[in-house]
């Protein structure tokens, strides 16, 4: 393989140190900011209201993420599903009352509608501390919470980014793992005392 003549490759050092992230210097009073997935900084993750359960699911494991926002066909927020939606007793729950097989449903008959989703104002966020974050989460007993600010060039609300319980305990290098909320908290928890 020939490269560009301006990239050149050479061996690592035998004594070169690894970098870190400054994520990990995040604690209970750092600004809430520190730990929000800022959606002016990373692609947002979404799959349309009519695409099956199992599509949404394929999509949030090839992409890594437990939470998808929903749009309509006119690209509009209309609500979110989470991996706990889909994989949950819901679809089942849904089906049986129903009828009909679970690969026929869809994101519209699991995912929470807009009307029904908890979000925060960026600029209250810009105020407040991890803890205040996980205290918000905790209190409404969600894995998430939407930011919303305001789309400078429309005027009109947007979802600017988001809290993922998860994410907060990355950040704080605590190992979260699956759907029960009560250990998630009390992990984290344990994490921001230290």
């Amino acid at each position: 393989m020939s490269l560009p003549a301006h990239v050149r490759t050479h061996k690592l050092a035998p004594n070169a140190s690894l970098c870190v992230s400054g994520f990990n210097l995040v604690g209970a009073e750092s600004p809430a900011i520190e730990a929000m997935t800022d959606f002016s900084r990373v692609n947002v993750v979404s799959t349309a209201e009519t695409a099956t359960i199992d599509q949404a699911n394929a999509q949030m494991i090839s992409r890594g993420v437990r939470l998808l926002m929903v749009l309509n066909k006119d690209e509009s927020v209309v609500g979110l599903i989470t991996a706990r939606d889909i994989l949950g007793e819901k679809p089942m729950q849904l089906v049986q009352a129903r009828g009909g097989k679970r690969e026929d449903l869809t994101v519209l008959d699991l995912m929470t509608p807009i009307a029904s989703i908890d979000t925060l104002y960026l600029n209250e966020v810009l105020n407040a501390t991890v803890a205040d974050i996980l205290d918000a989460l905790k209190k409404l007993g969600r894995q998430h919470i939407l930011v919303e600010d305001t789309d400078p060039s429309t005027g009109l609300p947007r979802v600017r980014g988001l809290f993922s319980a998860t994410q907060i305990g990355r950040v704080l290098g605590v190992p979260v793992l699956g759907f029960d909320l009560p250990r998630t908290f009390a992990e984290i928890e344990a994490a921001l005392a230290n």
